[in-house]
């Protein structure tokens, strides 16, 4: 069996920290968290590599793990506090989450496919992560019962602007997200600052379009 806890600190320490990571929390969270635990059981070799790694079901829409590298400087942009309150938008199996509920005070993953949630529910409870709460629902949606929140992350890219997060957050709250322009994009910061989210570049990246985040076609007449 690979040691899981060396591959462990291999990937924090060649894709995490080398890539201008410098958040001790984010960086702490990662070391402590078996991200093996959340991939399919034949995948878990893979579990520290640099790749985006699929974990929904056969026959299923196709879900992926972000990168580590990615996911870590988004949580690092969104400059998590110990008391925010924040809402994970295409959970997955809740790696992303169970880092969120390190670094904030409570946590709401949103999965829309039942599957995933119920495989992030049981193996967030097996690892004793007790302030993520897990729901199921379209992702575009959000989870407006659950806000306002003060982070809103997605956990995948999406085509357009999600303006219509803006009523889920707090006023100064912040949305980190992947905007994907074809197959180029970039990891965006966006803040809710009087009625209007404005947003500015993080870092170049792309990922899946989360579902319903796609661009609808404009019809040509």
């Amino acid at each position: 069996m690979p040691d899981f806890s060396a591959l462990r600190r291999a990937m924090v320490d060649g894709q995490v920290r080398t890539s201008n990571v410098t958040d001790l929390r984010v960086i702490g969270a990662m070391l402590e968290l078996p991200r093996e635990k959340f991939v399919p059981p034949e995948k878990a070799d893979l579990a520290y590599l640099d790749l985006d790694i699929p974990v929904s079901a056969p026959g299923r829409p196709e879900r992926k793990l972000l990168k580590p590298m990615v996911l870590a400087r988004m949580l690092q942009a969104a400059q998590l506090r110990e008391d925010d309150h924040v809402l994970d938008i295409g959970a997955a199996t809740g790696y992303g989450s169970a880092l969120l509920g390190r670094l904030a005070g409570s946590v709401v993953a949103l999965e829309e496919d039942a599957d995933l949630a119920r495989k992030a529910g049981e193996t967030l409870t097996e690892l004793h992560v007790a302030n993520v709460k897990v729901v199921t629902g379209p992702l575009y949606a959000g989870w407006p019962e659950g806000g306002p929140y003060d982070v809103i992350l997605l956990e995948g890219a999406s085509e357009v602007v999600p303006h219509h997060m803006l009523s889920q957050l707090k006023e100064g709250g912040r949305l980190v997200c992947i905007l994907r322009r074809g197959a180029a994009g970039k990891a965006m910061l966006y803040r809710a600052q009087a009625g209007e989210l404005s947003g500015w570049p993080i870092f170049d990246t792309t990922a899946q379009v989360l579902p319903g985040f796609e661009r609808v076609p404009e019809f040509v007449f």
